[in-house]
C-alpha cells in the first residue's frame, strides 16, 4: 500500500518535576535544601531520509509520543533529560498544522486521538509549517516541556527550609498533516497505456509494473538515469492521467501533486494511436489538465516523447503531428525496442543541467 498523505497526532514529553529534599549527613547539622531539578521532556523531530520513499510507517503508527523527563532527586541531582523522538519521513514531505472544522457526523468515532486529548471530529490541512526537501533536514514538530525547579532554588535568608518546587512544563502536542510530493528532475506524464513504465525501464534500472491494461502504475516510481560525465538525473513515472484529472477524476489529485516539484515534463504520447486516441488531442488535453490543476505548471519547460514508434501508423501520425506543432521539441522513441533512448537521455541532460529558458510553445 502506497501512502503519500496522512494525519498524525504528535505529543512531546513533559518535563520532570523538581524535588523537595534536605541534606542529611553526619556532622552536617541543618544541611539545608538540596532538591534537584527535573529533566527536560523529549522533542518530536521529523527528519528527511532519502532511504524512505513513503509515509506507510506512520499509517500504522499515527500517534507519536516522546518520553517525559525524569524527576529531580536529592543531593541536587538533576533528572535525566528524555531523548528526542525522531521520525523518518521521505524527502519532499510537506508538514501542515491541522485545522479543526465542523463535524459532519460521519465516522466521528474513527478519529485518531491521544489519551485524554480533546479533539474535534474532523480536521483539514491548515497552515504549512515545514517543507523537507533535503536529505537529513530536520524539523522540530513538538518541543518537550522544561524541567521543574527543586527547592534549592527557593532558599533565602528568610526562608532557610523551603518546601516549594515547580512541576515540569507540558510538552507541545497537536494534530498535523503530512503530504509527500515526489522530488525528481523530470516527470513522465501521459495517458494510461502510453508506455511510460516501459520507457522508465529503458531509461533506468527501475522496474515498474508493465501490463497491457490501463492504470498499471498505481503510485509514482522514480528511476535514476545515468548520464555522461558522471552525471545522473531522476525521472518519475506518474500514474496515467485522464480527462478531468484536475477535478479529481481517475487518480486525479492523488498523484498530480507529485509533478509540482519536477523541473521538466516529458509528455509521453502514444504516436501509433494504439488505444484509439489521437496524439494531437492527447497533448492538448494533458497541457490543459496541468494548467487547470496549477497555472504555474504551464510555465515549466516541457517536450513531447513520441513513443511506440515501432507500431504501424506511428510514422504517418508523426508527420501529421510535426505539421500541427512545428515549434515543439518532439523526440520519437520506442521504449519496447530501445530506439531513441540515447537521444532521450541526452535531451534530459540538456534540459536538467543546462536549464534553458522556458519553452514558449503554445497549443
Amino acid at each position: 500500500m502506497f501512502v503519500d498523505h496522512i494525519r498524525i497526532f504528535a505529543q512531546a514529553g513533559n518535563g520532570g518535576r523538581g524535588c523537595v529534599s534536605f541534606r542529611r549527613e553526619k556532622f552536617v547539622p541543618k544541611g539545608g535544601p538540596d532538591g534537584g531539578d527535573g529533566g527536560r521532556g523529549g522533542d518530536v523531530i521529523l527528519r528527511a531520509d532519502q532511504h524512505t520513499d513513503q509515509l506507510s510507517n506512520l499509517f500504522y503508527e499515527p500517534i507519536i509520543k516522546a518520553k517525559s523527563g525524569e524527576h529531580g532527586q536529592g543531593k541536587k541531582m538533576h533528572g535525566r533529560n528524555a531523548p528526542a523522538k525522531v521520525v523518518k519521513v521521505p524527502v519532499g514531505t510537506i508538514v501542515y498544522r491541522a485545522a479543526a472544522c465542523k463535524s459532519d457526523g460521519v465516522n466521528a468515532d474513527l478519529e485518531v486521538h491521544a489519551d485524554d486529548a480533546p479533539a474535534p471530529a474532523r480536521f483539514e490541512p491548515g497552515e504549512q509549517i515545514a517543507d523537507l526537501t533535503q536529505d537529513g533536514q530536520e524539523f522540530l514538530l513538538c518541543e518537550g516541556g522544561s524541567g521543574g525547579k527543586g527547592n534549592v532554588h527557593f532558599k533565602s535568608s528568610r526562608n532557610r527550609a523551603p518546601r516549594e518546587f515547580t512541576e515540569g512544563g507540558e510538552g507541545e502536542s497537536g494534530y498535523f498533516f503530512l503530504e509527500l510530493r515526489t522530488i525528481a528532475d523530470a516527470a513522465l506524464v501521459g495517458y494510461p497505456n502510453a508506455g511510460k513504465s516501459t520507457l522508465l525501464r529503458a531509461l533506468s534500472a527501475a522496474q515498474p509494473k508493465v501490463a497491457p491494461y490501463p492504470f498499471t502504475t498505481l503510485h509514482p516510481v522514480i528511476g535514476v538515469v545515468e548520464l555522461g560525465e558522471y552525471r545522473r538525473a531522476t525521472v518519475a513515472d506518474i500514474p496515467g492521467l485522464i480527462e478531468g484529472a484536475h477535478r479529481n477524476l481517475g487518480l486525479g489529485h492523488e498523484f498530480l501533486r507529485h509533478i509540482t516539484r519536477c523541473a521538466v515534463f516529458l509528455l509521453v504520447v502514444d504516436m501509433a494511436g494504439s488505444e484509439g486516441r489521437s496524439p494531437v488531442s492527447d497533448v492538448a488535453s494533458l497541457r490543459r489538465e496541468l494548467d487547470l490543476y496549477d497555472a504555474r505548471l504551464a510555465e515549466r519547460p516541457w517536450f513531447v516523447v513520441a513513443n511506440k514508434m515501432d507500431l504501424p501508423d506511428a510514422n504517418e501520425n508523426l508527420v501529421l503531428f510535426r505539421a500541427r506543432f512545428p515549434q515543439l521539441t518532439i523526440l520519437p522513441v520506442s521504449g519496447k525496442e530501445g530506439a531513441g533512448i540515447g537521444e532521450l537521455k541526452h535531451l534530459i541532460e540538456q534540459w536538467v543541467f543546462k536549464k534553458p529558458e522556458l519553452h514558449e510553445a503554445t497549443i
